[in-house]
């Protein structure tokens, strides 16, 4: 049981790591654009609407469709001053809870924008600003995108948290850091 389990997390990684490597991609785009920008205004005394607001909408898949890759990596901010103290089954516990908490989270936001979303397409909102870029809802699909990935790295983690529960040995989805554990 925990094999398959183990197995079926691992998928859920993968996905996320493909995903999370393709969106960080976006980074040296928006680089480069910032950098295009800045060159126009102040060696050609140029600018465009466009390529300003390019730069949010490369910012959109960098942070959203990367918050999961974040946190498959453990890159996100953790505080263990506390949960290191504690015995190994109240750990187990609150990875489990955590987990879940996130899923549902993931799937109360995902819920909460297809509509702004859908309604987005359905009117072809694009920019209110002239020489403004179409499509403004490809940049609003990055919400609901950006939580599925959160949502399939956290099934992953609650996959992970319940082993200890089924018999297994503790997860590695949480270690505890060594100079906690003095």
């Amino acid at each position: 049981m925990n094999e398959a389990l183990e197995r079926c997390a691992r998928v859920l990684d993968a996905i996320v790591e493909v995903c999370g490597r393709a969106a960080a991609w976006t980074g040296l785009a928006l680089v480069l654009v910032m950098a295009g920008n800045v060159l126009a205004r102040y060696i050609f005394n140029v600018g465009s609407v466009a390529m300003q607001e390019l730069e949010w909408h490369l910012m959109s898949p960098l942070t959203l469709l990367c918050i999961a890759y974040t946190v498959k990596h453990e890159g996100h901010v953790r505080v263990d001053i506390a949960y290191a103290r504690f015995p190994a089954v109240v750990r187990e516990v609150i990875d489990l809870f955590s987990a879940l908490c996130v899923v549902a989270l993931s799937v109360i936001v995902i819920v909460l924008s297809w509509h702004y979303v859908k309604q987005s397409y359905v009117i072809g909102e694009g920019s209110p600003d002239p020489g403004g870029l179409p499509y403004r809802f490809i940049l609003k699909a990055m919400i609901p995108a950006g939580f599925a990935l959160l949502l399939l790295q956290s099934l992953a983690a609650t996959l992970r948290a319940i082993q200890p529960f089924l018999g297994g040995g503790s997860h590695p989805a949480s270690p505890v850091p060594t100079d906690a554990r003095q």
